[in-house]
Formats: structure tokens, sequence, C-alpha cells
């Protein structure tokens, strides 16, 4: 179905919903499969937008070289903020990358190769590998659903694997994993680092597909809207951050075109959903068809 979806609807819009299903992805790893709750993802979105643009358009990058610096420099904050807040829990851990990220925020805006108020305009596509020409729009969708389904398996295997297993152990019941042995602590930092590197890369990608890398990717209302696609699709479960996000994306660019608020309407549909579906929109799909197998 998404190999064939360009061919009938606006492979820039797919492409948007692409990135941003990839965030909230790594988002989800953190919050549903860690417990940790962030409201700052939006300094590795952002912040790896902002270098990506920075590297392909100022100093001639690949575009290949461009993401990959993007992730690592993301993947190199997550390391940064986790170590500063993963000593704390709740919403001391939540107040604390909000206000690490309002940091990143703050120098995005005052740091003379972001530009501030205007971005990073006129990102170059440019050719990847050498042998794609990213500006033909079919050639770009198809790398971003590349990276996307990269990203995607990374996270599936990361679930499914022992490592996984510990991070539900973590999240059920961080007390009894501690006294099973385990250092909490090494295993929500890596955690961090992992969802922080993957959210780069989508932030990356979108400012390659958007060429531009402004100050609303780095914004704590960004990060508000992660947590927003996250719980609406299901936190928790592999699908529900591509379902949530899906849904926000395809809200926001409908509406926009209408003189509905679209905020208001957006936070509707959340307080429906959430009254409606608890568990998110596939989480609570999935449990009714669980029950209706026992």
């Amino acid at each position: 179905m998404a190999v064939a979806a360009p061919f009938v609807l606006y492979p820039v819009f797919l492409m948007k919903v692409l990135c941003f299903a990839l965030f909230a992805c790594a988002f989800n790893l953190l919050i549903g499969y860690a417990g940790l709750l962030s409201f700052g993802h939006a300094a590795f979105f952002g912040g790896a937008a902002y270098i990506s643009a920075h590297t392909v358009k100022v100093w001639g990058w690949a575009p290949e070289f461009g993401l990959l610096a993007a992730t690592a420099v993301a993947g190199a904050m997550g390391l940064v903020f986790g170590l500063i807040a993963i000593r704390r829990q709740g919403i001391y851990f939540a107040m604390i990358t909000l206000a690490l990220s309002q940091m990143i925020f703050f120098l995005a805006l005052q740091l003379p190769f972001t530009h501030g108020e205007d971005g990073i305009q006129g990102v170059p596509r440019g050719t990847l590998f050498g042998l794609f020409d990213l500006n033909q729009p079919l050639t770009m969708y198809y790398t971003v659903l590349a990276i996307f389904v990269g990203g995607f398996a990374l996270i599936w295997r990361t679930v499914h694997s022992p490592f996984g297993q510990v991070l539900k152990a973590i999240r059920e019941n961080e007390p009894r994993a501690i006294s099973l042995g385990y250092c909490t602590d090494r295993y929500k930092l890596v955690a961090f680092v992992l969802s922080a590197s993957l959210a780069g890369l989508a932030g990356g990608t979108k400012a390659i597909v958007f060429q531009l890398a402004s100050l609303t990717d780095v914004t704590w209302q960004m990060s508000g809207e992660v947590v927003l696609m996250t719980l609406l699709g299901g936190m928790g479960t592999l699908l529900g951050p591509v379902v949530g996000a899906a849904l926000v994306v395809t809200l926001e660019s409908y509406l926009a075109a209408t003189s509905l608020p679209v905020p208001v309407v957006i936070g509707c549909i959340f307080v429906v959903c959430v009254l409606v579906f608890r568990r998110g929109i596939v989480g609570e799909l999935l449990h009714r068809l669980q029950s209706r197998a026992k």
C-alpha cells in the first residue's frame, strides 16, 4: 500500500506523514516501553533538522552524510540530556527534559548558523549516493519510505529483544527490576539515546524533504504534538504512533484550508478519543480483539 500511495495521494503530504510517524515511534519507544515521559523531544527533532540543513546547504555534504550527522548529533544530545534527567522520575524527569529543550530553542534562536527566525531555507535535496536525484518527488518519497521502514524495523527489533523486555519490566515495576539485578538507569539511558537518535533522523529527513529548518521544529509545541500523536494512536503499541501521526498531520493539512481553528478541532478530537479510546485507537482495537479471542 505504501509503495503505491504516491500515485494516489500527494507525495509531499505522504512524506510529512512518514517523518512525523518515525518521530512518534521514536517517542513511543521511550514513553510506551520505558515509561519515561519526555517533554523535550523537539530538541532532537529540530536540532537534527538544523544540522542536516546546515551540512547539506553550507558545507555541501551529500544528503546521506547530512542525515548521518543529524542522527549522530541528536544521539549525542540524547546522551547529555539522559545523563542529566535519568536520575529523576515522573514529573521531575518531564520538567528537566522540557527545560533542556528550551535551552536548545534559545540556542537555535541566537546562534548565527541557524539564521534565527528565518531558519535555514532553500536546502538542496541533492543526489543520494551519487545515483538518485532527490529532486524527483517519487525518488524522494521512496527514500523517506525506506528511512521510515528502517527506523520502524529497528524499533520493532528493540522491543522484541531481551533489552526490550527489560524496558517493559522497568516500566511495570522498576524496584522489582532492580531487585533482579538490572542496572535500570543504564537501560533507560540507552533507550533515551536510541529514541533521541531516531527522532533526530526524522527531523533531519524532514529538513531535506521540505528544504527548510526553522524554529517551529524545536518549539515546546512540537514536543506536545508528538505526545498527542502517540496518545491518540495508542501508547505502547508499535502501529499506534503511526496512526496517530497520520491522523494529526491529515487534520492539520486539510483543516488549514478552512476557517476552522485547527488546534481547537484537534483538541476536541483528542478529548473524544481519550474518553472513548482510553488506550488509543490502535490500543483499544487490539484490546477488543484480544477480548473476543478469549
